[in-house]
């Protein structure tokens, strides 16, 4: 169950679009300001503080639910789509495949790369811009993190335009587009955005219980074989490392097999030469991918140097893509 606090706004340490980085007593804390509006140093706060308590993974964040300091917030939505629905920050998002017709659309072999963890998406993007390829658009799930403005890294690959555009689908928020679903954001990255490849990802912060099936890292399956559905050509991006301490994800990643293993569509796997893959279902290709080192990004704290497996193997979805524009 949640847990609730109530503090004074100290400071605003940044600001984007959709989101805060404030302290609260001193404390560090987000307001998404596309649910509750912004806060000003001095107003007071109802705070959860929930997944600091339990020592998650939201960077010590706590998450700002209501300003004490405002009787009302109306921020009038662009239609009667809801996201969030039925809890107390249900919004109205909108949705943007209103209006593109009924009949199935075809992705006309736009290749999809799923990838199971948020930071796989910069080692793909960079090595799909350094082979060449052309529009890369980022769709969000809500298999982690909700508001795309939680998202440093998608924030920043945006300012460098590795990436075209943002869609943000089920109950993640805040792109430049909302889709309902998955496939609907396939359908919208190609019509919208003239995508010539698009990376399906969750957004920050993973959910699992270390078990094969209790995981939202299993959301590369619906993903993939709605593109293969679609006419998009579907690459799994693999998940592998040389450097993590769990041994369920030392090597090649139990959830990369189990997905291998539940796919019903034929989709292109990807791998660094160091890295096997043994699966005749799947069209396993070799690639050798650029070198991403110098990427500012890390999965659970660990750098492209401290575990090169597992940025190599996402680069190499990244360059299977661009081969197909």
């Amino acid at each position: 169950m949640p847990n609730f606090r109530t503090g004074t706004v100290t400071a605003i340490k940044e600001e984007r679009r959709g989101l805060q980085k404030i302290e609260v007593d001193g404390q560090p804390a987000l307001v998404l300001t596309q649910l509750i509006g912004p806060v000003a140093v001095g107003d007071r706060v109802v705070i959860n503080t929930t997944a600091v308590d339990l020592d998650l993974g939201t960077g010590g964040y706590h998450l700002v639910h209501w300003n004490l300091a405002r009787e009302s917030w109306e921020n009038a939505g662009p239609g009667h789509i809801m996201k969030l629905r039925y809890t107390s920050l249900q919004a109205d998002t909108g949705a943007a495949e209103d209006g593109l017709g009924q009949d199935l659309p075809d992705l006309g072999g736009v290749p999809v790369v799923a990838c199971s963890v948020h930071s796989q998406v910069a080692a793909v993007v960079a090595a799909y811009a350094q082979s060449g390829g052309g529009r890369m658009v980022f769709v969000m799930t809500d298999g982690g993190a909700l508001p795309l403005a939680h998202s440093d890294l998608i924030v920043r690959l945006t300012a460098e335009g590795l990436i075209a555009g943002t869609i943000t689908a089920g109950h993640a928020f805040g792109g430049d587009l909302e889709a309902v679903t998955v496939p609907s954001a396939l359908w919208l990255a190609r019509d919208r955005f003239n995508a010539d490849a698009v990376v399906v990802a969750p957004g920050p912060g993973l959910v699992g219980t270390g078990t094969p099936l209790g995981t939202t890292a299993l959301d590369v399956v619906a993903t993939l074989d709605a593109a293969a559905a679609l006419n998009g050509r579907p690459i799994l991006c693999v998940r592998a490392s040389s450097a993590d301490s769990r041994a369920r994800h030392v090597g090649l990643s139990h959830h990369t097999r189990t997905a291998l293993r539940m796919l019903r569509s034929r989709v292109e796997v990807p791998v660094p030469p160091e890295l096997h893959v043994a699966d005749d279902r799947h069209a396993v290709t070799t690639v050798e991918p650029p070198d991403v080192s110098g990427l500012a990004v890390t999965t659970m704290g660990r750098t492209p140097e401290d575990d090169p497996l597992y940025f190599r193997a996402a680069a190499a979805a990244g360059v299977a893509a661009a081969r197909h524009r």
